[in-house]
C-alpha cells in the first residue's frame, strides 16, 4: 500500500490497516464466485482511498486545512467555524454512506431481503459494525498504550468521540438508504406493494416455547 510510504506514524499505519489486510483479500477471493456490482466496487474503493489517507497522516492530523488554505486562501475549519480536526468524523460518515449500498447488495442477493428489510438491514449492520470497530479501537489502544494508542484512537480530547463516530456512520448509512429507496420508488411500480409485503406476517404460529414443544413432540415420535 503506497500510503504506508513515508507514513507519519508507521506503527499506527500498520494498526490502521489490520482490518483492510483481511477485507481486501476476502474481496479478491470471492470475486469469481460472488462478484459485486461495479457500483459497489467503486464505492468500496472510494472509502478505502479516504481510509488510507487517514492512515498515512493519522486521522487526527490529516492536514486538510493546509490544503484548503492553499487552494482558497482560508482553512476549511475557519470557513465552517470548526475547532478540531474533523477528518475522522468525515470518514466515519463515509463508512456508512459509501458502504451501505454494497452491504445492501449482499443482503438482497444472499438473504433475499426485500422491501423494508432491504433498507433497514444494511443500516442495522452498519451501526453494529461501527460499534464493533469502536470496541476494537478501545482494545487496541489499551493493549498498545502510549503514543501509539493515542494516535490510533485520535479522540482529540473528546470524551464522546466514540458515540459521535457511530452517529456519523449511522447518519451516512441512513442517507444512503434513503437515496436508494427514493430511486427505487421512482423506477419500480411495485415499490409500495413490495414494501408492505415485506412487513406482512408470514407465519402466524409463534416461536419460543410453542416451537420447542413442537420439536419435542416430533422428536418423540
Amino acid at each position: 500500500m503506497r500510503s504506508g510510504i513515508g507514513a507519519h506514524y508507521p506503527h499506527d499505519w500498520m494498526l490502521e490497516n489490520v482490518l483492510v489486510l483481511a477485507f481486501v483479500p476476502l474481496l479478491a477471493a470471492t470475486f469469481r464466485r460472488f462478484p459485486l456490482s461495479l457500483v459497489s466496487y467503486t464505492l468500496i474503493f472510494l472509502f478505502l482511498c479516504f481510509h488510507e489517507l487517514g492512515a498515512h497522516w493519522t486521522y487526527a492530523e490529516v492536514p486538510y486545512n493546509d490544503w484548503t488554505r492553499r487552494l482558497f486562501g482560508a482553512s476549511l475549519n475557519d470557513l465552517l467555524g470548526l475547532k478540531r480536526n474533523h477528518f475522522d468524523r468525515a470518514v466515519h460518515f463515509l463508512y456508512g454512506f459509501l458502504l451501505a449500498y454494497p452491504i445492501r447488495e449482499m443482503f438482497v442477493r444472499i438473504a433475499d431481503a426485500r422491501g423494508f428489510w432491504s433498507y433497514f438491514l444494511p443500516l442495522d449492520l452498519t451501526m453494529s459494525t461501527s460499534m464493533l470497530f469502536e470496541l476494537f479501537e478501545w482494545i487496541a489502544a489499551v493493549t498498545f498504550g502510549g503514543g501509539l494508542g493515542d494516535a490510533y484512537l485520535g479522540t482529540q480530547g473528546d470524551i464522546w468521540d466514540a458515540q459521535k463516530d457511530m452517529a456519523m456512520a449511522s447518519v451516512g448509512a441512513l442517507l444512503a438508504m434513503l437515496i436508494v429507496a427514493l430511486i427505487n420508488r421512482s423506477r419500480n411500480r411495485d415499490f409500495a406493494k413490495d414494501f408492505a409485503e415485506s412487513l406482512r406476517v408470514k407465519r402466524l404460529s409463534p416461536l419460543g416455547e410453542v416451537e420447542l414443544a413442537r420439536l419435542k413432540k416430533s422428536s418423540a415420535t
